[in-house]
């Protein structure tokens, strides 16, 4: 081993520990291994920031934003919606909140997609009083799986896909990833639904109620848009949607006045306003699922459907310009551009317009309007937004627009008319010019950590593989292996990769074994290809703890998990992703 090999190895050892250890963030750990690689002369300065501009870096962001967009247009929304039965057994609700939750991993981020559903699995768990912590877990490892259905669906995937690229002189395409993904999925979908479950344990705490139970509840109004399917429908009609939404109907306005009592069996006529009782994000749910808009719709460029509306919640204090005065009084929507959605009045229900209702201290008023202007609003008005009380109107008008231009991306990626960086770019463009995305949000959808992290560690890597260091491994994994075929060396190599990402960032995992997996390869005199999917497929493997894959740490506070639950049934799962996907690999990529 030279002194060059054995400085990196102490650097990555360092580094590894501090990333286990998990006291300091990831991103600074392996940027400062960076600096230090630097300044030891192992890794040249005008190479320091290269990874920075790595495709893999690049596609990982844009993959992040597309996902963002597509959930702001509802796109998303419309698969979910279907999801939710809380009178569906056990089994078959874990199995369709499984295939969805991997379907959506497959072409969005898995992450973005875990985030999306556990609201809805969180509320089905509720309404079904049993324990979140049975549904969370399994939903939590079908959107990893269905992550490695697509080139796009993991971060281990890309940068396999990248790496080939500069070890090979060609990257995998979109689907390369697809017969072992798939393979590996249904089988690892099925185990979860019908039997991963059942090994939970069974002390954790029933799920709260998704809005709270105690969460204010508001009094909203919503017009029956031109249009609307809700036209000609009962009032009572709509119940059984409202139930789905935790929303009450509590009376409807016509013509300017409130009909009497809960008007039930009044039928909806355009124009007609539903006086609704709810938390912010099952109103606006609710509006979407019922067709209704709001009041003044038009003055923001497309009520609903236009640009960048956010939901925000803000408390009156005294002193506040709304005190004894409504939003008719202050002309809130037509001369600052802000919608009074709804009012909340410490759980006491008005029968009072909501634009016509005198605002009193300690009231919380939900306003609507762009996030910039509300800000603006709130300061004149000298009222307090709620850190955490914001709520995105999602643009369901734009959702087929939106998949259109994915798929269209997509479709050009594949057929090679532009490569997936490119592609991706232009559905972020257009997302923006569509409103989609405001160029704020464009920023917050990028977990930077992970950025920072990848940007960091591809210049190490590429070091430790110039001094020999990777093929080191590699000889030594072969070694240890004399005389086995080279089905059995991928089966180590797997499990070493495997091991390694339960314990450290998928990424970074992926980044040190990828080059091992060629090494391996090259000593055997086989074709690499299976190793790097082997790789690809164990990385995003992080089953047997929290700290992974970022979507088990997710689920870990809402599911009431401990630390040592999650091998109960990943330990499991990720034999049975060896037994089946070792097979595969070897068939679909023979040696």
């Amino acid at each position: 081993m030279t002194g060059d090999q054995m400085f990196l190895f102490g650097l990555f050892g360092v580094a590894f520990v501090l990333f286990v250890w998990d006291k300091v963030r990831y991103d600074l750990v392996a940027f400062a291994a960076l600096l230090i690689a630097v300044v030891a002369g192992h890794v040249e300065p005008e190479s320091a920031f290269e990874g920075f501009g790595h495709p893999a870096v690049v596609i990982i962001a844009l993959v992040l934003i597309v996902s963002r967009g597509l959930v702001n247009s509802g796109a998303v929304e419309r698969i979910a919606r279907l999801v939710v039965a809380p009178d569906r057994a056990l089994p078959a609700h874990i199995g369709v909140m499984a295939v969805v939750g991997a379907a959506l991993s497959a072409v969005i981020n898995n992450v973005a997609a875990l985030a999306l559903l556990m609201p809805l699995d969180l509320e089905a768990a509720a309404k079904a009083k049993r324990a979140a912590a049975l549904t969370l877990m399994p939903l939590s490892f079908a959107t990893i799986l269905g992550g490695m259905i697509t080139l796009i669906g993991t971060p281990p995937n890309i940068v396999i896909a990248q790496y080939r690229a500069r070890a090979l002189g060609e990257p995998f395409s979109m689907f390369d990833f697809a017969p072992v993904g798939l393979a590996v999925s249904v089988v690892g979908i099925a185990f979860v639904a019908l039997v991963g479950w059942r090994l939970i344990p069974s002390r954790a705490r029933p799920a709260p109620l998704a809005s709270g139970e105690d969460a204010g509840l508001y009094v909203a109004e919503a017009r029956v848009k031109d249009g609307s399917k809700s036209i000609d429908m009962a009032v009572r009609d709509l119940y059984p949607l409202a139930n789905d939404n935790d929303i009450a109907i509590v009376g409807v306005v016509r013509r300017g006045n409130r009909l009497p009592g809960f008007s039930r069996n009044e039928t909806l006529a355009k124009g007609d306003f539903l006086v609704l009782e709810g938390d912010p994000k099952s109103i606006e749910t609710f509006m979407g699922a019922a067709e209704l808009d709001f009041s003044g719709s038009e003055k923001h460029e497309g009520g609903v459907a236009g640009p960048s509306l956010t939901l925000v919640e803000a408390i009156v204090p005294d002193g506040s310009r709304m005190v004894g005065r409504s939003a008719m009084d202050m002309r809130l929507q037509y001369r600052h551009g802000v919608t009074l959605l709804g009012v909340s009045r410490k759980g006491k229900r008005f029968r009072e317009r909501v634009r016509k209702l005198k605002i009193e201290p300690g009231d919380v008023l939900l306003l609507l309007g762009a996030a910039e202007r509300i800000a603006e609003i709130a300061s004149w008005l000298k009222v307090l937004p709620l850190a955490e009380g914001q709520t995105r109107m999602l643009q369901r008008g734009k959702a087929t627009l939106a998949i259109g231009a994915f798929v269209a991306a997509i479709a050009a990626a594949v057929f090679g008319l532009v490569t997936l960086d490119i592609a991706l770019g232009i559905v972020v463009v257009a997302y923006v010019l569509m409103g989609l995305l405001s160029g704020t949000e464009v920023y917050e959808a990028v977990d930077w950590r992970v950025i920072v992290l990848l940007g960091s560690l591809i210049p190490l890597g590429q070091a430790l593989e110039d001094t020999g260091g990777t093929q080191l491994i590699a000889e030594t994994i072969v070694a240890n292996t004399h005389g086995a075929p080279a089905w059995v060396v991928l089966a180590v190599l797997m499990v070493i990769t495997m091991t390694l990402s339960d314990f450290l960032n998928n990424v970074a995992t992926t980044l040190i074994a990828a080059p091992i997996g060629v090494g391996v390869a090259q000593s055997f005199g086989v074709n690499p290809d299976p190793f790097l999917i082997g790789v690809a497929v164990a990385a995003s493997c992080a089953f047997l703890t929290p700290i992974g894959h970022k979507n088990n740490t997710i689920i870990m506070g809402p599911g009431g998990y401990a630390f040592g639950d999650y091998w109960r049934m990943g330990i499991f799962l990720e034999i049975l992703v060896l037994v089946v996907a070792i097979p595969t690999i070897l068939f679909v990529w023979p040696l």
